[in-house]
């Protein structure tokens, strides 16, 4: 399988190679995995956004509590939940998005080397 890496950095290589395998059919998933991919690295920020900004709550919550302000506790503890349950919605979709890639990638042929010769059809 090719590395993720070398197919965002080297889409044009990838899908001359796929057309010197006479594969055409399978160039479009050269532009979907990137697509995905780009989703994916979204998602993870994303999830990586929800988690800093719940322990920074959390670490409010446990202030709040030792000054005796649990009102404000709660508050901020519904906010920690929304944030939860974003963080697992969020979490779903970098599986799918995961998974997505990874069936793709399995299509793509790899690489063939530079002295393998190229037969016409």
């Amino acid at each position: 399988m090719i590395d993720i890496k070398f197919l965002r950095e080297n889409p044009d290589v990838v899908k001359e190679n796929i057309k010197k395998k006479f594969q055409d059919n399978k160039l479009h998933l050269v532009d979907e995995v990137i697509e995905l991919d780009v989703k994916n690295r979204e998602a993870k920020l994303n999830g990586d956004n929800l988690r800093s900004e719940r322990k920074h709550l959390s670490s409010q919550i446990g202030i709040l509590m030792r000054d005796g302000k649990k009102d404000e506790a709660e508050k901020i503890k519904a906010e920690v939940s929304e944030i939860n349950e974003k963080l697992e919605e969020n979490e779903k979709l970098e599986t799918e998005y995961s998974q997505a890639i990874k069936e793709k990638m399995m299509k793509i042929p790899n690489i063939m080397h530079p002295s393998v010769p190229i037969r016409r059809r």
